[in-house]
C-alpha cells in the first residue's frame, strides 16, 4: 500500500509541478494584451503626428504675419524717401531761383544808394531762419517759397519807378489812376469847347472827334499801366482790361449823350 499511495501521490502532484530553468517549452502569449500594446502606440503616433502639424501651421502663420509686417514697413520706408528726396530736389531748385532774385535786387539797391551794411541779414535774422529751416527738407521748401514771395513783392516795389506806394496798391485802384484822366480828358474839352462857342461848329467837330476817343484812351491806359507797373520778372502785367474798358466808355458817352441833347434843344 504504501508503494502505491506514493505513485498515487506522485501521479497527482505531477501536473502541478513547477517548471525548471531547463524546460524549453515556449510559454503562451496574451493576443488581447499585444493588441492593448499596439492600439496605444497607434494612438500616440497619431497624436504626436497632429501636435507636430498644429506647430507647423502656427509657425507658418507667424512667418507670414511677419513677413506682411516688414513688407508694410518697407513700403512706408520707401515712400517717405522717395518724398523726402522730392523735397530735396525741390529746395535746391527753389534755393537756385532765391539767390539768383537776391543776387539781382542786391545789385539794384547798390545801384540805388543803399549802403551794402543793410543788404547783409543780422544775427536775429539768421537765427529765426535756422529755426524756421530745422524741421528737415519739408520746412526747409516752406521757408525758401516764402523767401521767394518776399522776393517778388519786392521786385515789384523796386519795379514800380518812383511810385512804391501805389505799386503795393490793389490792381483795380492803382491802374484807375491811370484810366481815369485819360477817360476825363476828352469829355472835359468838349464840355469846354461847348461852354465858349454853344452850340457852333466847333462844339459839333468836337463831338463827332470824340466819339472814336474811348478806344484811344483806354489804350493809351493800356500801355501806361504796363510802364507804370511792370510785373516781376517772369509775371504778366496785370491790366484789368474790363474795369479800364468802363471807365473809358462811361464818361464819353454821358458826356457826348449830355451834349447832343443841349444842342438839339438849342
Amino acid at each position: 500500500m504504501t508503494r502505491g499511495g506514493a505513485r498515487t501521490t506522485a501521479g497527482r502532484s505531477a501536473p502541478g509541478r513547477q517548471r525548471s530553468g531547463a524546460d524549453t517549452t515556449p510559454e503562451r502569449t496574451d493576443p488581447a494584451g499585444q493588441a492593448g500594446t499596439v492600439g496605444q502606440a497607434d494612438t500616440a503616433g497619431q497624436a504626436g503626428t497632429v501636435g507636430d502639424a498644429d506647430a507647423v501651421t502656427a509657425a507658418w502663420t507667424e512667418y507670414l504675419a511677419a513677413a506682411r509686417q516688414l513688407d508694410g514697413v518697407r513700403r512706408d520706408a520707401a515712400t517717405a524717401a522717395g518724398e523726402q528726396a522730392r523735397s530735396v530736389q525741390a529746395a535746391r531748385e527753389e534755393l537756385t531761383a532765391v539767390r539768383t532774385r537776391l543776387a539781382s535786387q542786391e545789385a539794384r539797391l547798390r545801384e540805388r544808394g543803399v549802403p551794402p551794411i543793410s543788404l547783409v541779414p543780422t544775427p536775429p535774422e539768421l537765427t529765426e531762419a535756422a529755426r524756421a529751416m530745422a524741421g528737415g527738407p519739408a520746412a526747409v521748401l516752406a521757408a525758401l517759397r516764402a523767401a521767394r514771395g518776399r522776393a517778388d513783392a519786392a521786385d515789384a516795389t523796386l519795379s514800380a519807378r518812383g511810385l512804391p506806394r501805389l505799386a503795393a496798391w490793389p490792381p483795380h485802384l492803382r491802374n484807375l489812376l491811370v484810366y481815369g484822366p485819360l477817360a476825363l480828358l476828352v469829355p472835359a474839352i468838349q464840355v469846354a469847347l461847348f461852354v465858349a462857342t454853344g452850340t457852333g461848329a466847333a462844339s459839333v467837330a468836337a463831338l463827332v472827334c470824340g466819339l472814336p476817343m474811348p478806344a484811344v484812351a483806354f489804350a493809351a491806359g493800356w500801355i501806361g499801366v504796363g510802364r507804370l507797373f511792370p510785373p516781376p520778372e517772369g509775371g504778366r502785367v496785370t491790366r484789368t482790361a474790363r474795369l479800364g474798358a468802363l471807365v473809358c466808355l462811361v464818361p464819353a458817352v454821358l458826356v457826348s449823350a449830355g451834349l447832343l441833347l443841349a444842342m438839339l434843344a438849342g
